[in-house]
């Protein structure tokens, strides 16, 4: 009898194709070869057919053509059950999270293990769990609701989910979107002590530096095709870059010097504190905001700057002090109000705060227009106005989706939905531009012509308020760099005569003094 064939690779995608509504090609005859316990980064512009092809991989999606092969062996994964039973397990980009269930309910949901009376056994779970949270660093809370949790620690939950079904095969889909650099470290280190526990994982990602420093291949699509896949040391960031968008990349915003005018927004003792009444999240903090400046303001996730942009915006009461708009005080006023006076939000959540997911694309593209006339008439829509304003949009910022402006906001990738808000704010009427994480899960060439707009909004003498966790998107666009810790103002910094290491000390809190030893001994 014949012996089975042995195959170094564990995943293979043959022929892999997948068309939306008989008109978009997502994915288009692939074919990839992923090798056991491999790290395999997956790169290519928003809308290349990235999580598309995760999605086929894990049963969310059927592919119109081709077939999966699972070690040698032609497989069908039918939905995310069957891709449970083969192994394989995914982390995807908007956490799958129940925000009423503790970390423990999230975990086992939907792969209880029950008595014969048909109570869930918790402990033999929470065991098995504390074992794999030794094991692989990965310290949760599991008695704390999804909703009370961090980012970095819904992230854990997620992993944890996938290793206690066994799973083999890890897929990632933009894991460090929203992570801090210290979270993004810590994960990067979990990748390696999978892979020297014999995982075999997949992560997409639109940050080269993480595919240099923990990826052993890497496979680029380029609107639904093969590039080609690169062992990591052969290509360079800037090579990396021109294959994913078929042109070279500009890593660097050319702009002028900076003429700062009259103050736009002025923030002077604003003290901001949670439900409970406990440490101040924002405590007795002032800036100042000019035209024709961008301000960045630099911080580890958590030191108050969301809740201080969520204070600018309206979504947020302030407990004292002053918010002012170009000398108005805007502090009790309602969101419509402070949008009218100008102010553009680019925010934070995108499902929460940014979009209306069940709408198209071109009625999220005018929330907060159409009372200005020119896409309403006597309260009725101009339907043909606001179309043809959406697609010039999608043109300008090269929204793929499957439907052009009537797609619904839901189903496009996240990459996608984020050019959407970012395409409206910049585009829309205002002297005051709240940019939160405006490159959130966008490929180099979105963040390249995103970075011009808003240096464009700039010199148009708008102003505004960068908050970023990237700090190259901070260096790259920044006049004044103000940087919080525990809701304090620590310093100001012009980015031509500062570095990371400055800026690192004032964001953990230093004090001046300690901050200039540490930089004179550097």
């Amino acid at each position: 009898m014949e012996s089975k064939k042995e195959t170094p690779y564990v995943i293979e995608f043959d022929g892999i194709t997948k068309v939306f509504n008989n008109q978009l090609v997502a994915n288009d005859d692939i074919h990839i070869q992923i090798k056991r316990g491999e790290i395999h980064a997956l790169l290519g512009e928003n809308g290349a057919g990235k999580s598309t092809l995760m999605s086929i991989l894990f049963g969310l999606i059927e592919p119109t053509e081709g077939q999966i092969l699972l070690n040698g062996e032609t497989i069908k994964v039918r939905d995310p059950n069957d891709a449970t039973r083969y192994g394989i397990g995914m982390v995807h980009q908007h956490f799958m999270l129940v925000d009423v269930f503790t970390g423990l309910e999230n975990i086992v949901l939907g792969h209880e293990d029950c008595d014969k009376i048909g109570f869930l056994k918790y402990r033999q779970a929470r065991e098995k769990l504390d074992r794999l949270m030794k094991t692989y660093g990965l310290q949760v809370d599991l008695n704390r609701k999804a909703s009370q949790m961090t980012v970095g620690m819904q992230q854990k939950v997620e992993i944890l989910k996938m290793l206690y079904r066994d799973a083999e095969i890890l897929i990632f889909d933009e894991p460090t979107a929203v992570l801090t650099a210290e979270e993004i470290e810590d994960l990067m280190k979990v990748f390696k002590m999978l892979q020297k526990e014999g995982k075999t994982i997949l992560f997409i990602t639109h940050k080269l530096n993480e595919v240099q420093e923990v990826a052993d291949r890497c496979t680029i699509l380029r609107r639904g095709k093969v590039v080609g896949t690169y062992d990591r040391n052969t290509l360079t960031n800037e090579q990396m870059a021109e294959l994913m968008v078929g042109s070279k990349v500009d890593f660097v915003t050319a702009k002028s010097e900076s003429h700062p005018g009259d103050v736009v927004l002025s923030i002077q003792d604003l003290t901001i504190r949670n439900s409970l009444m406990g440490k101040p999240l924002v405590d007795h903090l002032s800036l100042d905001v000019h035209e024709g400046e961008i301000v960045a303001l630099l911080g580890i996730d958590g030191n108050g700057q969301n809740e201080l942009v969520e204070a600018i915006a309206g979504l947020r009461k302030a407990k004292s002090g002053s918010i002012k708009l170009n000398g108005t005080e805007i502090k009790k006023l309602s969101i419509k109000k402070r949008n009218r006076l100008g102010i553009n939000h680019i925010p934070s959540d995108r499902h929460r705060h940014g979009l209306i997911l069940d709408y198209n694309v071109m009625y999220n593209f005018i929330q907060e227009m159409p009372e200005n006339g020119t896409f309403s008439r006597a309260s009725f829509l101009k339907e043909r106005d606001i179309k043809d304003y959406a697609d010039e949009m999608i043109q300008k910022y090269d929204i793929r989706s499957t439907m052009g402006s009537y797609t619904i906001t839901r189903t496009m990738s996240g990459g996608n939905q984020q050019k959407v808000i970012v395409g409206r704010e910049i585009e829309r009427d205002g002297d005051l531009l709240l940019a939160v994480q405006p490159t959130r899960g966008l490929d180099v060439g979105a963040i390249s012509t995103i970075h011009k707009e808003i240096v464009k909004v700039r010199d148009a003498r708008k102003a505004v308020l960068l908050i970023s966790l990237e700090l190259d998107e901070v260096f790259d666009l920044a006049d004044v760099i103000y940087t919080i810790h525990e809701g304090r103002i620590t310093g100001v910094f012009d980015p031509k005569k500062t570095d990371y290491m400055e800026l690192g000390l004032y964001m953990s809190g230093a004090s001046v003094q300690e901050a200039f030893q540490r930089k004179e001994v550097k």
